[in-house]
């Protein structure tokens, strides 16, 4: 997982995120939501907001770890699995007509399991309800107070692994690109609201959810991501600075190799069997291009219709 797509175009911004972030430090009482908040990334980022005075929530399905960073942080805690539709309800319940102005969902698992006919329909089941339902209920739960103010930012954790085809876990590969395809694909609708939606995919970070390969990749002298790494290029996202300046991103971070928005390579169009172009699809069925919006700017350079 340490080498960059081919068609990487972009050079990557060092630090991970370079660009502002100190000039931008106050969040001061913007409600924040972070998912998976307890640990990991998601607990790097707890931490960068609550040092910029955000109004911060921290959900977790982990209550143990959960409520007592929140006491620390002085935030709110929200014991809440976000696979399931009715927990999402409660916490817009809870939040009220103000909602959320920055969101990051951030919650997410993996099968360790990279043979598929071992793999168990609870933990098929489970790793899809985490970290693809609970993107799609989050976004539908928290995308109508957003874009009632005309204004938000969501960022969603996805995975080098939502690039690239990442064979230790093919069902933990399979979720993380269908985060990519969503980001990429609502971005534009969602920027006409005044809704930023991007994506961060980090390789290998020293969270637990690599604790099934620590002992390897330590024998391998194989660099890892700190979290807190990942937290500086989710903030500059929520912040629209440097790096995560923009929208529809979906940005590579590396250890020691800085982040970038990826650059997707463009698919071949439609022709007419006599080889000529075929007229563009209509309009509601065409890929995002960027034409449509001038902050798209990393998105696709082809102009085809669906795959």
């Amino acid at each position: 997982m340490a080498e960059l797509p081919e068609d990487q175009e972009s050079a990557p911004e060092r630090g991970l995120a370079s660009g502002g972030l100190e000039s931008r430090a106050g969040l001061g009482g913007v409600r924040v939501l972070v998912t998976g908040g307890a640990s990991g990334i998601g607990k790097a980022v707890a931490l960068g907001l609550s040092a910029r005075q955000a109004d911060l929530w921290i959900a977790d399905i982990d209550a143990g770890s959960g409520e007592p960073l929140a006491a620390d942080l002085g935030a709110r805690f929200f014991q809440m699995d976000v696979a399931e539709p009715g927990e999402w309800q409660r916490l817009v319940a809870a939040a009220g007509a103000e909602g959320f102005e920055i969101a990051h969902l951030n919650a997410g698992v993996a099968t360790g399991e990279e043979d598929i006919t071992a793999l168990g329909d609870d933990q098929y089941r489970r790793i899809l309800g985490v970290n693809v339902d609970g993107v799609v209920f989050g976004l539908r739960s928290l995308l109508p107070a957003m874009a009632g103010r005309r204004r938000g930012s969501v960022v969603v954790t996805a995975s080098l692994a939502g690039l690239i085809a990442f064979s230790p876990d093919p069902i933990y590969t399979l979720t993380k690109h269908a985060l990519i395809g969503l980001v990429r694909a609502l971005a534009p609708r969602l920027e006409a609201e005044g809704v930023r939606l991007n994506a961060v995919c980090p390789g290998l970070v020293d969270t637990p959810l690599i604790s099934s390969y620590r002992s390897v990749l330590a024998q391998a002298s194989f660099p890892l991501i700190s979290p807190p790494e990942i937290a500086e290029v989710v903030l500059a996202c929520m912040l629209d600075v440097g790096v995560g300046a923009g929208t529809g991103q979906a940005i590579v971070c590396q250890a020691g190799g800085g982040a970038v928005p990826y650059r997707f390579a463009g698919v071949p169009g439609p022709a007419h069997e006599e080889g000529e172009a075929a007229p563009l699809p209509p309009e509601h069925l065409s890929a995002s291009t960027g034409a449509e919006t001038q902050r798209l700017r990393h998105s696709d350079s082809g102009t085809a219709g669906l795959p």
